[in-house]
């Protein structure tokens, strides 16, 4: 969680966003841990970063733990899928050889792409690279674009006919 995002007075991003950097650091925790992402493991993932963040307990915050919700179980419930969509356009990159970060913030922005046809792709593929900006880098937000991009123009074209 960026710190400039969440502590009071300071600028909040819409809840959506929020969600999806949620979402990934939530999943990211459990794959370090080797945990099953779930309902009691959030609770207490968000209890740490309500605590260190000092996260206000609003409207934006609530949505956006109710959206992290829906994202990290799309992932849970599809990973083998998303997993699959990613390798195919991670060309010449093994899915071990993606950062954990990196991976996650993948796993969200596909599971978002295939799995919630309210939000347009180039909105999942932009908040993508800007969370892998803000967490991995910026090479690691151009990677990011590339193989978002690729898919969206691929496997969710075929989606949409």
């Amino acid at each position: 969680m960026r710190d400039d995002s969440t502590v009071n007075n300071a600028p909040v991003p819409h809840s959506k966003r929020l969600g999806r950097e949620l979402a990934m650091e939530f999943l990211f925790s459990c794959e370090l841990k080797q945990e099953l992402p779930g309902a009691a493991a959030f609770e207490l993932f968000m209890e740490s970063v309500q605590e260190e963040f000092q996260l206000m307990d609003n409207r934006i915050t609530r949505r956006a733990r109710e959206y992290a919700v829906k994202l990290y179980e799309a992932v849970t419930l599809e990973k083998d899928k998303i997993d699959g969509i990613i390798a195919k356009y991670c060309r010449n990159w093994d899915m071990d050889r993606l950062s954990p970060v990196d991976r996650n913030i993948l796993r969200v922005a596909v599971a978002e792409m295939t799995g919630f046809p309210d939000v347009p792709p180039v909105v999942s593929i932009d908040e993508a690279v800007e969370i892998a900006r803000d967490f991995s880098g910026a090479d690691a937000g151009n990677f990011i674009n590339g193989v978002l991009n690729a898919i969206k123009n691929s496997e969710i074209a075929e989606v949409g006919k």
